[in-house]
């Protein structure tokens, strides 16, 4: 596993260095097939003292995506709890890794057209790598990552899809057509 180690507002010291890489090290015994591991180290200037330290853990696995992000007053506690969360998405990915072998055939899923969103400025531009995958899988990554929607190109139709959580618990699946 590749451990990449980036710090924005702050200076990485080798004890921090070492301590990070000891720690992350440790995620091979759960999840052996790890392709790599990046920690995003930073120091906010917030109003809470508590919240400044900031670590997040994002870990690839056979082109899935695992993210944690945990904010404390001192980076080693924040290491520590984004470790704690990272090992929690790591039993839930594994059991349902395990579960979908042994689910039965997956239910329709309920499209609904896409809701009007109000006028404003668009304030951030976020890239991302597009992966072909079913429904279902980008269902698993967005619980995952705990986003209340996902992007994907969906390997069935070959276009560009987005399922979403819904408020009665179902999920919903946006197919987009040219007009």
């Amino acid at each position: 596993m590749e451990v990449s180690i980036l710090a924005r507002n702050m200076e990485v010291t080798p004890r921090l260095r070492e301590y990070v890489e000891r720690k992350v090290g440790k995620l091979d015994r759960y999840l052996p097939w790890i392709d790599e591991a990046r920690v995003d180290l930073t120091v906010e200037n917030t109003r809470s003292a508590a919240h400044r330290q900031v670590a997040q853990l994002t870990v690839r696995v056979h082109g899935t995506i695992l993210r944690a992000e945990e904010r404390t007053s001192d980076m080693f506690a924040s290491i520590d709890a984004v470790l704690d969360k990272m090992y929690r998405q790591i039993a839930r990915y594994k059991g349902k890794r395990r579960n979908r072998w042994h689910a039965a055939a997956a239910e329709e899923l309920p499209i609904e057209e896409p809701v009007e969103e109000t006028e404003g400025e668009i304030v951030r531009i976020k890239r991302f790598e597009v992966r072909p995958m079913t429904p279902e899988e980008a269902i698993e990554q967005m619980e995952l990552l705990g986003h209340r929607f996902y992007v994907f190109l969906n390997a069935d139709e070959d276009a560009i899809n987005v399922v979403y959580k819904r408020d009665d618990g179902n999920y919903g699946l946006l197919q987009p057509e040219l007009a």
